[in-house]
C-alpha cells in the first residue's frame, strides 16, 4: 500500500501499488469524466503533480502526445488514467470543477445550475462557474474553442502547400 495526498481536498489516501490515479480518484467519488474510457486520448482526467513525480510511472508516448494538445498543460501535468502509483509521497492537485467532454453533454445541462465549475478539457477554461445558470452562451463558447482548436490542430498536422512545394 502507498500513501498519497489529494488536493484541494487535503485528503490522505492509501492505495495499492500500481493503481492508476484515475482509479484512486473514482474510488474517492471524485467526478472524473474519463471521456475516452481511460485510454489517454482525451484530457478529462488531467491532474497536476504538486510533489513526488518520481512516485509515478513515466509518461507514455500517448500521454505525452495528448498533453501536448492541452492548453492548460504544464510540466507537472499527468493524465490520471495513465499514471500508475509506484511509491509514497505523491501529492496530486485535481482541478476544481468538472471537465465537459462534448457540446452534446453540455447541451443536456442547459437551464440547470452548475454544481461545480464546468471546464473545457483542452484549454482548462471555465465555461460556466459554479452556482451559475447554464445558458446557451456556454454552448457557443465551447463551439468557438473547439473550432479554434481544430483549426490550430489541422495547421500542425496537415502540410501546407508551401511546404509541399519546398520539398520538391
Amino acid at each position: 500500500m502507498k500513501q498519497i495526498k489529494l488536493q484541494p481536498l487535503n485528503q490522505d489516501v492509501e492505495v495499492l501499488t500500481d493503481s492508476t490515479l484515475l482509479s484512486v480518484l473514482l474510488k474517492q467519488e471524485m467526478n472524473v469524466l474519463q471521456a475516452c474510457g481511460g485510454q489517454g486520448r482525451c484530457a478529462t482526467c488531467h491532474v497536476y503533480v504538486q510533489t513526488g513525480e518520481e512516485a509515478l510511472s513515466p509518461k507514455s508516448e500517448q500521454e505525452i502526445l495528448t498533453l501536448s494538445f492541452i492548453a492548460s498543460s504544464q510540466a507537472n501535468s499527468r493524465l490520471a488514467c495513465q499514471a500508475k502509483i509506484w511509491q509514497d509521497g505523491l501529492v496530486i492537485e485535481v482541478p476544481q470543477g468538472m471537465y465537459i467532454g462534448s457540446i452534446g453533454e453540455l447541451k443536456t445541462l442547459i437551464g440547470k445550475r452548475a454544481q461545480q465549475n464546468l471546464i473545457h478539457p483542452l484549454t482548462g477554461e471555465v465555461l460556466v462557474e459554479e452556482g451559475k445558470l447554464i445558458l446557451r452562451s456556454a454552448l457557443e463558447k465551447m463551439a468557438e474553442i473547439d473550432s479554434s482548436f481544430s483549426t490550430d490542430l489541422s495547421q500542425i498536422l496537415l502540410p501546407t502547400e508551401n511546404s509541399i512545394v519546398s520539398e520538391r
